[in-house]
C-alpha cells in the first residue's frame, strides 16, 4: 500500500528544522507533499511563490518530496490529492498543545486523513523561521539555520 503524506505550513522561510521533518517524513512515506499556505492573514516576508522557489531549491536533496502552493484548509488539500497522512513538526513541549488542537480539529472535519508528530534532530529544536526573520532583519548570520540559498534571499529581502 502506497501512503503519501502532506508537510504542511507557512515556510517563511524554509528552515534547516523543516528540512530536517521533511527528509524524516521521507524515509517513512512514499511521497511527502511539502505544502506552503498562502497564508496572506499572516502577512509573510516572502511572496507565496519566492516561499517555494526557495523551499524546492533547499529541499532538492531530499527524495520524493514534492514542494507546492494551497490556499485553504489542509484536509481539504489532502483528501484532493490523495495523501493519507498529515505530518507537523514539534520542537518542543509547548508546541504540543497547539498542535494536539489542530490535529483535534482536523480529525473532526475528516476520518480519511491522520496525523503524525516528528521530531526535528536536536541541534534544530530551537530553530522557527520567526527566530531566523528576526536575526536576519538584524544583519545576524543564518547560514547555520537555513539552507545557503534562504540566507542569501534573506540578506537582500533585508538589504543586509
Amino acid at each position: 500500500m502506497s501512503v503519501s503524506a502532506i508537510y504542511p505550513g507557512t515556510f517563511d522561510p524554509l528552515t534547516l528544522g523543516h528540512a530536517d521533518i521533511v527528509h524524516r517524513a521521507s524515509l517513512l512515506f512514499d511521497k511527502v507533499v511539502v505544502a506552503i499556505a498562502a497564508s496572506p492573514g499572516k502577512k509573510p516576508l516572502f511572496t507565496l511563490d519566492e516561499r517555494i522557489l526557495l523551499a524546492r531549491e533547499a529541499l532538492k536533496p531530499v527524495s520524493g518530496a514534492i514542494v507546492t502552493g494551497y490556499d485553504g484548509l489542509t484536509v481539504n488539500f489532502a483528501r484532493k490529492n490523495d495523501l493519507q497522512v498529515i505530518v507537523r513538526g514539534l520542537r518542543a513541549v509547548s508546541d504540543f498543545e497547539y498542535e494536539s488542537q489542530l490535529a483535534t480539529m482536523n480529525r473532526n472535519l475528516t476520518d480519511e486523513v491522520e496525523t503524525v508528530f516528528l521530531t526535528p534532530t536536536e541541534n534544530f529544536a530551537c530553530i522557527s523561521s520567526s527566530l531566523v526573520r528576526e536575526v536576519a532583519k538584524f544583519g545576524g548570520d543564518v547560514e547555520k539555520f537555513v539552507h545557503p540559498h534562504v540566507a542569501d534571499a534573506l540578506r537582500i529581502k533585508f538589504g543586509n
